[in-house]
């Protein structure tokens, strides 16, 4: 029985080339935020920023990925998924590049954004070239796996190599993905396949569904990223004004002919328990990762490089994600690993609420170790749940849901903790600092009780029914 999971599960070497491309482009995606997040005192001492412009650079991305995702999916199903990723592919290497001339922060912030653009609309129709073009079961899973454990590594090493290159000059964080990109892009004209032109008859972009859809996640997003150091009555107006265009949203696609979103694909329990759990997931795992660097480095006087090579012990999910988790996955299910993910990863939250002003690194082993393995049990997993019993024609707009659920979560992760972190230090003395982030520590934890909760329930109910619009057990066309 083996033997014939494994032969099922086996790929061609064309289907290889096309995973390997898509592969090189999340990871392209990790090590591009990953390397900006170690970079950002250099730039700031270069370039004498502000510590509101210095985190504008950070959010201009999130603003631009998060906010404009949906629409990236939806057009990746209408216009042509490798159209789709080959072109703002080319733009996301035009504007990593541009960045690295800045001069000024205003440039840097504008060449962030418009690549953040490029990385919502080039992910998700990469996300959906795999779970179209891989047959759903033990090949796709596969194929996601794979995926999934590339996109971490990605983070993982740009911490260490943002390290490293900061330390020369800052411009080669963004010069170095305009290499990568290159190379990604002349892989995908060889290797992606040529996609049949998408029948659009009946269909259309719902460009006010996108306006709407798109304004909310600004606004939301914006409003959540202001809470730590913007006036209260600011912030509230700013997500009012996105939950308003919420409501908006959803009153124009139930009337759209062709919406962008079909409301009915969110009437299906395991796609709505994914993309919670992803949000929930996304928020403790990059509000603990925020908190541990500055107690690193702001209380501990750490150097960037020594941060790097601390954290890089998370990384370990980039090996389990493609060796242990699919034989997991076929043994126990997409369910309970998902579930049992989030349970260590509480508990590696829990581990480091003991945190002291003194921890030695082996003090903090445990919880980074156990953190990389919930990612690998969790992050995968969520992917495939996410995508599965999703019509081809829906691929693109499962995957913008999921990445929007898992950009918002970090952004509101992000943001809760540094409002907490803020708030409970009282002073800028060690004491009083520490006292902060151990506050700010039962965050990232109150997120994954909160996963946990939501996923509980997806073990009960075991898998979910399908969700497509069309035929529910479409073909899928084959790589090849």
């Amino acid at each position: 029985m083996r033997t014939t999971k494994a032969a099922a599960a086996a790929l061609s070497a064309r289907e290889w080339g096309v995973l390997l491309v898509l592969c090189g482009a999340i990871f392209l995606e990790g090590i591009d935020v990953a390397m900006l997040n170690v970079a950002m005192p250099a730039i700031r001492a270069d370039l004498g920023l502000s510590t509101g412009t210095l985190q504008w650079i950070m959010s201009a991305y999130v603003l631009g990925y998060g906010g404009f995702m949906l629409v990236g999916g939806r057009a990746a199903d209408l216009f042509g998924r490798r159209r789709m990723f080959v072109s703002w592919l080319s733009v996301f290497l035009v504007f990593s590049g541009l960045g690295g001339f800045a001069s000024e922060g205003w440039q840097l912030i504008t060449a962030r954004f418009v690549t953040g653009v490029a990385a919502a609309f080039m992910t998700p129709a990469g996300l959906s070239v795999i779970t179209t073009g891989f047959a759903e079961g033990p090949r796709r899973n596969k194929a996601l796996l794979f995926y999934s454990g590339t996109a971490a590594g990605g983070f993982s090493i740009g911490l260490v190599v943002g390290g490293l290159l900061a330390s020369v000059d800052w411009r080669w964080v963004f010069f170095a993905p305009v290499v990568l990109s290159a190379l990604i892009l002349i892989g995908a004209l060889a290797f992606v396949p040529k996609s049949p032109r998408p029948d659009r008859t009946g269909q259309s972009l719902d460009l006010a569904g996108g306006l709407t859809i798109t304004a909310a996640i600004l606004l939301l997003v914006l409003g959540v990223e202001r809470v730590s150091h913007a006036p209260l009555a600011s912030t509230l107006v700013t997500v009012g004004a996105g939950l308003a265009s919420l409501a908006a949203f959803v009153a124009i696609e139930r009337r759209a002919a062709a919406p962008l979103v079909r409301l009915g694909i969110l009437r299906t329990g395991t796609l709505v328990r994914s993309n919670v759990a992803g949000l929930l997931f996304a928020a403790g795992f990059f509000g603990f990762q925020f908190l541990v660097v500055l107690y690193l480095q702001e209380l501990r006087g750490w150097s960037t490089l020594e941060t790097s090579f601390a954290m890089i012990v998370i990384g370990v999910d980039a090996i389990l994600s493609p060796t242990l988790v699919p034989k997991l996955v076929d043994r126990f299910g997409n369910a309970r690993l998902i579930f049992g993910g989030l349970i260590l990863a509480s508990l590696s939250y829990a581990l480091f609420l003991r945190l002291d002003a003194d921890w030695t690194y082996l003090a903090m082993l445990p919880s980074l170790l156990l953190l990389g393995i919930a990612f690998a049990l969790t992050y995968g997993p969520l992917t495939i749940v996410a995508t599965e019993n999703v019509g081809e024609e829906e691929q693109g707009l499962a995957g913008g849901l999921l990445y929007t659920a898992f950009q918002f979560g970090a952004a509101l992760g992000l943001s809760a903790a540094a409002a907490v972190n803020v708030a409970a230090t009282a002073s800028d003395s060690a004491a009083a600092r520490l006292a902060g982030y151990q506050a700010a520590l039962w965050v990232p934890l109150a997120a994954a009780l909160g996963a946990v909760l939501v996923s509980a329930f997806g073990v009960r109910s075991g898998r979910g029914h399908v969700v497509s619009r069309r035929d529910p057990s479409p073909e899928r066309t084959s790589v090849e």
